[in-house]
């Protein structure tokens, strides 16, 4: 599949659990850029099994798929969401991907796309935990050995290697959420400001 004939700008981002990739990617939305999840992946598979939706299942499911069909699967299926759903602008495309978990897929969005940009969050675990605890979602860790233990899994991925290649770090400690999204912003108009036809 020559998908290189296209021009795409893909935007990854990327960090630990409640660091804040989904306000990153929200406030993309909200400034008309596309936004892939990558979990949608595993939520589809999880509706296809008939499980419920769950943070202990979207885990397995996770691990479980990419030991069948490789540690790339999910990055695969998103290029191929990006490709199904041609934008109609003449210029180049800048989507945003949410949730790379390993270099295997950052590799696969290398050969598919025009060009990759890694947008890392980071915020300290003490930061983090407070976050995940505070919001209430399901599955979220209720005590710091789970939250240890998530932080675990994810690392054991590959993530830590995805935020070590950051081509722009974010950091998203001891600021608010307006502050957050400002400088979330401020980076993804960087990055499109090499296309005035966007942002």
């Amino acid at each position: 599949m020559d998908t290189k004939t296209e021009c795409v700008i893909a935007i990854v981002v990327t960090g630990m659990p409640g660091s804040g990739k989904s306000i990153f990617s929200d406030t993309a939305r909200e400034m008309g850029f596309e936004v892939y999840v990558m979990g949608d992946v595993v939520r589809r598979e999880l509706i296809r099994r008939g499980l419920p939706i769950t943070r202990s299942n979207m885990a397995m499911v996770a691990v479980e798929l990419r030991k069948i069909y490789g540690d790339d699967f999910v990055a695969k299926m998103t290029v191929n969401e990006v490709f199904s759903s041609r934008g109609d602008s003449g210029g180049c495309r800048y989507v945003v991907i949410d949730g790379s978990r390993s270099l295997k897929e950052i590799e696969v969005f290398r050969k598919s796309f025009s060009e990759v940009i890694i947008v890392g969050i980071h915020a300290s675990p003490k930061t983090r935990f407070a976050r995940l605890s505070s919001r209430g979602r399901e599955g979220d860790p209720k005590s710091w050995e789970e939250f240890a233990a998530r932080d675990s899994l994810e690392l054991s991925l590959g993530l830590g290697g995805v935020i070590a290649m950051a081509d722009i770090m974010i950091v998203n400690d001891g600021i608010d959420i307006q502050e957050f999204r400002r400088k979330a912003i401020e980076v993804l108009r960087s990055i499109a400001r090499k296309d005035p036809g966007h942002g």
